[in-house]
């Protein structure tokens, strides 16, 4: 398998706009998970392209909706969706927070080897994660429950910051059971050419 062209080809299916830098970035984070997931299962597959394509790809399903300079990736794992979206988004600063010790030294190695300044990874339960800046935005891919996210991520979310969370299938018993002070102002259905599943983006602020 050609991967760089199979990047670029998935990229371009995606209607993700890639310079030869972001290529190779991807390309040399791809690579790095491959190697690691063989002693550490940091995803369920060695296939790259499935990889590529369920995880990498649809990670840059919600690339469009991104706002704000500030952005945090909450369970952040082997990466998704913060490192993809690290890479299409060199301006913005992403903090990636993750409890699992051998995840976040993987992190650490993808970004010094995609060469992503941008990047700053923390080994903590979000629920302890303390910062003095303004988040605009919090994103998530692998969270289980809305209800269990906002609540932990309370202490540091404003009314100005947005939470974007990844979803399947719309969870309308999450959502009815929302706490009073945040609310969903937005669902959306996201488009994936790569993966034939039902895909959803719901956007959450605080009031």
């Amino acid at each position: 398998m050609n991967l760089e062209s199979d990047v670029a080809d998935g990229l371009a299916s995606s209607g993700i706009r890639a310079t030869g830098a972001q290529i190779s970035q991807t390309i040399k984070y791809l690579s790095l998970l491959l190697k690691w997931n063989k002693s550490f299962n940091l995803v369920s597959t060695q296939d790259v392209n499935e990889i590529l394509r369920k995880h990498f790809l649809d990670s840059l399903s919600i690339n469009a909706y991104l706002s704000g300079r500030h952005i945090i990736d909450v369970g952040s794992g082997a990466g998704f969706p913060g490192i993809p979206l690290a890479i299409f988004n060199p301006d913005k600063q992403f903090t990636l927070i993750d409890s699992n010790g051998k995840k976040t030294r993987f992190l650490f190695q993808a970004k010094m080897t995609s060469e992503l300044s941008s990047v700053e990874i923390k080994n903590c339960r979000v629920e302890h994660y303390q910062t003095e800046r303004q988040i605009d935005m919090v994103v998530s891919r692998a969270v289980s429950n809305l209800v269990d996210l906002v609540t932990k991520l309370r202490h540091f979310v404003t009314k100005e910051s947005r939470i974007l969370v990844m979803k399947g299938i719309i969870p309308e018993k999450e959502i009815r059971s929302m706490p009073d002070d945040f609310e969903v102002v937005d669902i959306k259905r996201l488009k994936l050419e790569s993966i034939n599943l039902e895909r959803h983006v719901i956007e959450i602020s605080r009031k």
